[in-house]
């Protein structure tokens, strides 16, 4: 059976790691690459260089940036008496893409895992307890995901928080915009019940 030569093995093997990409994505992937090579491959690499050498985790929030403090922390029109507590970049960039949000983030680097073996040291809850103090914040938003580890870290905080008496919110969870009820899961249909409101 013939194979790639090595080289192109090992970029196939390292595009494979990539979330959504397996084997064989990654090896069409690499193939319309190389079909591609001065449009963009040749751009793309380049591009992967320039940031990998630049991007940097904000020292504020955790959010990646290009230099010590993000754009939203470095924004003085972002409200600073709000933040947002999201478990990776990924969330916060869903919340920017929204916009609707205008105070600050705090990245926590993941969610707590007992069978992950993530504990409250691995993540930046430390920090937020720390900025809450220090930022005389007003209201602290968990925008956690509806898992049970997102739950787990929503209820560790606000018991880390507790002491400090700022106002705690979580986001709605329920029927999601333009949702069916027939296509919804049973706990999804139960949250919306229990969050429901006066119309």
């Amino acid at each position: 059976m013939m194979t790639a030569p090595s080289d192109i093995e090992d970029l196939i093997g390292l595009m494979a790691r990539l979330p959504g990409l397996g084997p064989r994505s990654a090896r069409r992937a690499v193939l319309m690459l190389l079909k591609k090579r001065g449009p963009l491959m040749a751009p793309l690499a380049q591009a992967m260089a320039h940031v990998a050498l630049t991007a940097r985790d904000c020292t504020t929030c955790g959010n990646i940036g290009t230099s010590d403090l993000c754009p939203i922390c470095a924004d003085p029109k972002r409200q600073t008496g709000e933040i947002c507590v999201v478990a990776d970049v990924a969330d916060l960039w869903a919340m920017e893409r929204a916009g609707v949000f205008r105070g600050r983030y705090h990245v926590l680097g993941g969610t707590l895992s007992a069978l992950d073996g993530t504990g409250p040291d691995e993540l930046r809850i430390p920090a937020l307890v720390a900025r809450v103090r220090d930022e005389a914040t007003a209201e602290v938003i968990l925008a956690l995901n509806a898992t049970v580890d997102g739950q787990t870290t929503a209820h560790y905080i606000a018991d880390a928080l507790e002491p400090i008496g700022v106002r705690l919110t979580s986001l709605a969870q329920g029927v999601p915009v333009g949702g069916e009820l027939d296509y919804l899961d049973d706990g999804t249909i139960g949250a919306a019940l229990r969050a429901r409101r006066q119309v």
